[in-house]
């Protein structure tokens, strides 16, 4: 099954480190699930990462950046629901 992951990036706030760096954490962790990932650069702020075209981050309605941990669960459940990710699936207390 093809698991295509997008990073809309906007390119006029110079958020490419930020997006080449969630794209290495995120091949990192899903090396086997994810068959394809890309950046796109965009503008006007935006910051959005889409799995097989479906939405799972979007900075504009978040009101913020995702943290690496949340953004890993949530392309975990869409691409490897069974998949542990070790330390980051940990609750606090």
């Amino acid at each position: 099954m093809n698991q295509a992951v997008e990073i809309i990036y906007c390119s006029q706030c110079r958020w490419l480190l930020r997006a080449a760096w969630m794209a290495q954490e995120l091949l990192s962790t899903f090396d086997q699930e994810i068959t394809a990932l890309t950046l796109k650069p965009g503008s006007g702020g935006i910051f959005e990462v889409r799995v097989d075209g479906e939405l799972v981050w979007s900075r504009k309605t978040e009101g913020r950046f995702p943290e690496i941990t949340e953004l890993k669960q949530r392309v975990r459940d869409r691409i490897a629901p069974d998949k542990d990710l070790g330390h980051v699936d940990k609750k606090d207390g």
